[in-house]
């Protein structure tokens, strides 16, 4: 790397690299400890030619096609965002503008997986009438569920109960193999939105796994950035809130999780190999429609899902009927 890098209006700076002693809790702040520099990433186009470009600390998007890389598996698990930074210092100020008015892909490029972990939340699982779990409970979600942040979400055919989760995922930066807590943070590149949109008949009342219900075309949005691990003091001390047709009704913070990131890297890579570029949602709060009471509240034709993160962003979804 450059021993001297300028600062330009995106806050491109050098972090240093510090050493931590991570508790060995299962919820716990956990602090980044990549080298690396703060960017906002983004997929900007229409679905299936989506276009690789950054957005700058003062809110404008610039093309970064002639950085030569998508944000995906070999991207992320080549000094990709080392070299990006170096490609911006030099070339943020000249890159092409992407206008506000068009659309926003998923921030990474399909990954090889799409990681999720359920009843991340006490008070969720109890509103779900779940147990609370005393180990995460994995399942996954199709990769072709994966949209922009502010597509539309398609109702599924036959579907009686399209439910919303507004959860904080991440970006697996370098691959994973029974990597212990205190080297887990290492391997995180960032942090973006996801909306965990599910078919609670299909999920829970047709037996088999969850990833039934969690599978859907539309039902994964991500974005409508990827922030890097460096732009994040700390995952584990992040709102996020969700509305329906703008009423608030999930509420909380990362601080709730029952399993933080640190914990979940480290878990989870004692199952399977993470790969660069793969993406591990966490969870979300309460607030859920299927824990409405009297009655379970789902989604229909019209309504309007907001969503956000504190730092990392908000995402806009209409209903729509499938057809």
């Amino acid at each position: 790397m450059m021993s001297h890098l300028k600062r330009f209006d995106f806050q491109v700076k050098v972090v240093s690299l510090i050493p931590f002693a991570f508790s060995q809790s299962l919820r716990h702040s956990s602090t980044p400890t990549t080298n690396q520099i703060p960017m906002k990433l983004i997929r900007f186009g229409n679905p299936g030619e989506e276009k690789p470009g950054l957005q700058l600390a003062d809110g404008r998007r610039i093309d970064a096609s002639a950085f030569g890389s998508d944000w995906d598996e070999a991207f992320f698990g080549g000094d990709g965002l080392v070299r990006l930074a170096q490609w911006a210092e030099a070339n943020a100020a000249s890159a092409p503008t992407v206008d506000a008015s068009v659309r926003l892909g998923p921030c990474v490029a399909r990954p090889s997986k799409l990681i999720c972990i359920g009843l991340n939340y006490v008070d969720h699982a109890k509103e779900s009438g779940m147990k609370i779990p005393e180990e995460p409970i994995v399942f996954f979600k199709a990769t072709s569920a994966i949209v922009g942040p502010n597509d539309d979400v398609i109702i599924p055919k036959n579907s009686k109960k399209t439910d919303w989760e507004v959860e904080l995922a991440f970006v697996i930066g370098k691959k994973a193999s029974y990597v212990e807590e205190a080297d887990a943070m290492s391997h995180v590149a960032g942090y973006c939105v996801h909306n965990d949109y599910s078919e609670r008949e299909w999920q829970i009342e047709r037996g088999g796994q969850w990833v039934k219900g969690k599978s859907c075309d539309t039902f994964a949005p991500l974005g409508p950035y990827l922030a890097t691990s460096d732009e994040v003091a700390d995952p584990q001390n992040l709102g996020l809130w969700l509305k329906l047709n703008g009423k608030t009704i999930q509420n909380s913070s990362t601080a709730q999780m029952i399993f933080g990131v640190q914990k979940l890297v480290s878990y989870l890579s004692h199952f399977m190999t993470l790969l660069p570029g793969d993406v591990i949602t966490t969870g979300t709060p309460p607030g859920v429609g299927l824990g409405f009471k009297p009655e379970p509240l789902f989604l229909k034709a019209g309504d309007v899902v907001e969503l956000g993160i504190d730092g990392l962003g908000e995402q806009r979804q209409v209903a729509k009927a499938w057809s």
